[in-house]
């Protein structure tokens, strides 16, 4: 298992977004613009990231 940890920001709103992309978010913890989350970078979280990355903005945590 990786320790590594992220920042991830939410930068763009997920109105008129398909439904999939807004279930992403929330599932994140995302909601609002400027909505800032630390996590640990599993495969999951990584993918799920992916899947929205054009909304957000993510930074590796020392």
């Amino acid at each position: 298992m990786s320790d590594k940890k992220i920042r991830i920001t939410q930068v763009a709103s997920g109105n008129g977004r398909k439904p999939g992309q807004q279930a992403t978010l929330i599932g994140l913890g995302l909601n609002k613009i400027s909505k800032t989350i630390e996590v640990t970078a599993t495969p999951e979280v990584l993918g799920m990231v992916n899947k929205v990355k054009h909304l957000l903005k993510v930074e590796e945590l020392a």
